[in-house]
C-alpha cells in the first residue's frame, strides 16, 4: 500500500534549525512555482523541513514515501467499486494539484519509472497533470507545489535519479550539521542536557569519520534524536547508545561490537 499522510497546519510550527539559505531558497522557489529538490543522506532533516516550511506558508502538505511498488496509478487515482457503481478516485497527487497542496514525494528515486514521466508536465512550463484514464488534463492551482527528495550517494544503478529529472527541479543540499547546531537541535527536540548532547554529537562525528568501516549509511541526527529520547526517559545512557546508534547501523557483529567499545569510552 501507498503510504501517504496529510498534514492540516496547527498552531505550533515543527521545530526546524536553519543551516544555510534553505528556507529563503524555498520561498522564492515557491513564489516562482518552480518543483524542489532535496539532496542528502538520511536522517538529515529533509522532511522536517519540508513539514516546517508548509506550515510557514500555512498550506496544506500531502508527503508520499516512496518505494519500489509505487505507480503512476497509486498518485494519480484509479476506478474503484462503490456498492454497484465503479467510480473514479483521485490520487494524492491529483489532489494536490486541484487543491493547490504541495506535495513531497519522499526517496522519489524508489518509485517505479512511470511516476518519473507522471510528472514531467508538471515540472516544466506546463504545470499540468495528464490522467490517462480518464482522458483528461488538469492544469494545476496556482499554489501547488511539488517537491521531492532522494539520496545520491545511497541510489545504485536504475534507483539512479537522471540528470534530465534532476535539472527539473531547484536543488539543494542536505549534509550533517556542524556539532553546535547539531548538539542544540538534541537539546531543543528532546530537553536532554547541553554536556549530554555534546557527547552524543561527538559520538556521531567520530563514526562518521570511521570510513574504513565500509558501513552503507553513517549516524544520523535522527538515530542521535532517538538516543537522547531514550536517555531523557531514564535509560542508561550505554544502553541508550547502543541501541538507538549503534544496532541500526549495521548486522556485523564485529562492527557491532568494536562501535559499541567505541561509545561506551565516549559517553
Amino acid at each position: 500500500m501507498l503510504l501517504e499522510k496529510i498534514n492540516n497546519q496547527v498552531e505550533q510550527a515543527p521545530y526546524y534549525h536553519t543551516i544555510g539559505k534553505e528556507v529563503e531558497v524555498f520561498e522564492h522557489a515557491y513564489q516562482s512555482k518552480i518543483p524542489f529538490l532535496l539532496k542528502g543522506p538520511t536522517g538529515t532533516g529533509k522532511s522536517r523541513f519540508i513539514e516546517y516550511m508548509a506550515h510557514q506558508l500555512d498550506k496544506k502538505l500531502i508527503t508520499i514515501s516512496c518505494h519500489e511498488e509505487t505507480s503512476s496509478t497509486d498518485l494519480i487515482g484509479r476506478y474503484i467499486i462503490k456498492g454497484a457503481e465503479t467510480v473514479w478516485m483521485d490520487g494524492p497527487l491529483t489532489m494536490a494539484v486541484k487543491e493547490g497542496a504541495i506535495i513531497y514525494l519522499d526517496e522519489i528515486a524508489e518509485a517505479r519509472p512511470d511516476v518519473i514521466v507522471a510528472i514531467h508536465s508538471l515540472t516544466d512550463h506546463r504545470r499540468e497533470l495528464f490522467i490517462d484514464k480518464l482522458g483528461e488534463t488538469v492544469k494545476a492551482h496556482k499554489n501547488f507545489m511539488l517537491v521531492a527528495s532522494f539520496n545520491p550517494g545511497y541510489q545504485r544503478g536504475f534507483k539512479e535519479l537522471k540528470p534530465s529529472t534532476r535539472q527539473r527541479f531547484v536543488a539543494v543540499s542536505f549534509a550533517y550539521p556542524e556539532a553546535k547546531i547539531e548538539s542544540e537541535i538534541l537539546v531543543s527536540e528532546t530537553a536532554i542536557d547541553e554536556a549530554t548532547a555534546k557527547k552524543l554529537v561527538n559520538i556521531a562525528t567520530k563514526i562518521r569519520n570511521l570510513t574504513e568501516l565500509g558501513l552503507t549509511e553513517t549516524v544520523s541526527t535522527r538515530l542521535l534524536v532517538d538516543a537522547a529520547k531514550l536517555i531523557h526517559s531514564g535509560l542508561p545512557k550505554r544502553l541508550s547508545v547502543g541501541v538507538a546508534v549503534v544496532e541500526p547501523l549495521t548486522d556485523d557483529i564485529e562492527v557491532v561490537e568494536a562501535l559499541k567499545d567505541l561509545c561506551d569510552l565516549m559517553i
